[in-house]
């Protein structure tokens, strides 16, 4: 709103107080009301609040007596305000009755003028009463004053009583709201509450932007109510620009709200202060980080009735949604080329990023997408440490052939799908997921850490305490939450004793064994769907369901290690040199260790450990007695004993 407008409100609001207090000096002169009459109650103040039909008329008589030129002069600053245009489009928005609009005007001046709240406690005739009330702006536009609930004015928070009980009463105090009267005063409809989290788009700046979705684009362009209308997909993939080029395609500009920005703010008033920014301009709304918003306050918003979109991670409960697909290799590269001459990244052809990060590593040359980059904040997950290469995996040369072969799928994948269109063959999911089998300590984990390293891909091990949950419905909840996750940071998902999540279905006999089978068909469905890399590793294979089994692109057995095996990893746990030069090892039967001593290489580590500390402990280097001693405490865990001579113990 103008500053001319601002003067108009103003104007219109003194003159129509002058008007009353000029009644109201009148009566203190004629004795009827004394401005100093303190706590006492007269007798003509009685007569003259009783005689209420008899004042009205006198007051009407004084008026056309007393005041008849400052009256014409009032009602014209009216009909000024009314005409002006931006006062006329605030009420035609929101739907302002005249008492509503009176009543706001009223509220506004006094925000304008704090001086007013002096005049205002004069008309009331009380000096506590310095606000705006239904039963003032009645009087101030010479109408009978009534009860204002003012629903349009609380529904749209332009004002509302200070006290929320006291809605409806003649003698209400109601307040404007500050962005409002800031707005009318500035003449700029931009709410100072939204300033750190709402960006306003001009069409020109959308329509400067590529158009990644052309499809999408045009699936809203067909929608005639975009009231609530939902735009899916994964965080960075130009949600926001995709509804800025809407807006732009109606010739309005888009007010982006970004509901992140907003821990512990009311989202109710957030949605309604946006909706009224953008319903006074003549702008699009766009919700971003709204996926833990309640459906109830979506309700809400939508029964306001402004056109607005939501950006989802997944789907609500809109009737109508937008889905926006992974971009494909070719519009990612078409992308990189309009930002960037030099030649693509290898991530940007090995991973399916999004626009946001094809852009970020545009500007950042050298940086990894952030996607990737990018730690995922859910207490579900465990980042995994790194600490091993591919020459740190002892394994039979056929399994290690399928890990490698694992591996090479996962970094060519976008390759093969999309650049030779293989991708029509996995249209449920692009994701690859593998089932590590084998004994505790045979090195499952291992060559998952080797794997994620190699790819150059974070490691996040599912904390299945944290998923599974009694209450219904809360398990799929949180597993959703898991594939998610790591969908959007290309993160390797790990499910270690995937036999707990995984296991087979059973016959059902109650509640319980309903609902457990209900969650293990939603994992099927989501691990066919999952885009992403899985490793599901288990001691128990046939514990699993059997569905699985098909669903997994690999099935790799780890078998014990063998003799020779062993002795590989017995002489890498135990390295003749620390890193300082010192010779730590000495004489060492090496094939008795590999022949006799049947371990895993898990156990092979910790016996290697608890030998160095033994050594350590006495001043001597590490030899066979501490190796026995260590492979003794070892093998008790598992309730068995070694029987080696004294002399192959080191005796």
């Amino acid at each position: 709103m103008s500053a001319s407008s601002a003067t108009r409100l103003l104007a219109a609001v003194r003159l129509s107080a002058r008007r009353l207090a000029l009644w109201m000096n009148h009566l203190w002169q004629s004795g009827l009301a004394s401005p100093d009459q303190g706590q006492a109650i007269t007798a003509s103040e009685v007569e003259r609040l009783l005689a209420a039909e008899a004042m009205a008329e006198a007051e009407r008589a004084f008026d056309e007596a007393n005041a008849a030129a400052l009256i014409a002069e009032a009602e014209a600053a009216d009909g000024e305000l009314r005409s002006d245009p931006l006062w006329r489009t605030l009420r035609a928005r929101f739907d302002l009755t005249q008492a509503e609009a009176e009543l706001l005007a009223l509220a506004v001046a006094v925000e304008l003028d704090p001086g007013l709240q002096r005049v205002i406690a004069y008309l009331h005739d009380d000096a506590r009463a310095t606000q705006a009330t239904p039963w003032l702006a009645a009087r101030l536009w010479r109408r009978a004053p009534t009860p204002l609930f003012g629903a349009n004015l609380r529904r749209w928070r332009l004002a509302a009583p200070v006290e929320a009980a006291a809605c409806g009463r003649l003698n209400a105090p109601w307040l404007a709201d500050a962005g409002l009267t800031l707005a009318l005063s500035s003449g700029v409809w931009r709410d100072p509450a939204l300033n750190d989290m709402a960006k306003l788009i001009t069409p020109a700046e959308a329509r400067a932007r590529p158009c990644l979705y052309p499809n999408a684009f045009e699936e809203v362009g067909r929608i005639d109510d975009l009231v609530g209308v939902e735009i899916v997909g994964a965080p960075g993939s130009g949600r926001r620009w995709l509804a800025a080029q809407c807006a732009a395609g109606l010739g309005v500009p888009l007010i982006a709200v970004d509901l992140a920005k907003a821990p512990g703010q009311e989202l109710e008033t957030i949605l309604t202060r946006a909706l009224r920014d953008a319903a006074m301009i003549g702008a699009l709304a766009y919700f971003g980080g709204a996926d833990d918003a309640p459906e109830a306050e979506w309700t809400r918003a939508r029964a306001l009735g402004v056109p607005f979109l939501i950006g989802l991670r997944r789907p609500g409960s809109a009737p109508r949604s937008v889905r926006l697909p992974p971009l494909d290799m070719g519009a990612r590269v078409a992308l990189w080329r309009r930002l960037s001459s030099a030649p693509p990244p290898p991530d940007l052809l090995a991973h399916r990023l999004v626009a946001g990060d094809v852009v970020h590593a545009a500007r950042q040359p050298g940086e990894r997408p952030r996607s990737l980059a990018r730690r995922p904040d859910s207490a579900l997950l465990a980042s995994l440490p790194l600490p091993y290469a591919w020459n740190d995996l002892v394994l039979p040369p056929d399994v290690s052939e399928q890990i490698q072969a694992f591996e090479t799928q996962v970094r060519l994948r976008w390759l093969v799908y999309e650049e030779w269109n293989f991708g029509r063959l996995a249209h449920l999911g692009h994701g690859i997921s593998a089932l590590f089998c084998g004994a505790s300590g045979t090195g499952k984990t291992m060559a998952a850490q080797v794997i994620a390293k190699s790819l150059g891909l974070e490691l996040l091990r599912v904390d299945l305490a944290g998923v599974v949950n009694k209450y219904i419905g809360e398990t799929e909840k949180k597993l959703r939450e898991v594939f998610d996750v790591c969908e959007d940071s290309g993160a390797v998902l790990f499910f270690d004793e995937a036999d707990a999540l995984f296991g087979s279905r059973t016959q059902v006999k109650d509640a319980h064994d309903r609902f457990a089978n209900i969650e293990i068909d939603y994992l099927l469905q989501r691990i066919e769907r999952f885009d992403g890399v899985a490793i599901l590793a288990t001691n128990r294979r046939h514990d699993l369901d059997t569905a699985f089994l098909r669903r997994l692109r690999f099935v790799i057995d780890f078998p014990a290690p063998r003799a020779a095996e062993r002795l590989s990893m017995w002489q890498r746990a135990l390295p003749e040199r620390s890193p300082g030069g010192e010779i730590i090892v000495g004489d060492i039967d090496w094939a008795m260790l590999s022949e006799r001593l049947v371990m895993t290489g898990a156990q092979i580590k910790s016996v290697a450990i608890g030998a160095a500390f033994l050594a350590r402990d006495k001043g001597e280097r590490i030899g066979m007695r501490h190796i026995y001693t260590a492979a003794q405490r070892e093998m008790s865990k598992e309730g068995q004993r070694i029987r080696l001579p004294l002399r192959e113990a080191g005796e």
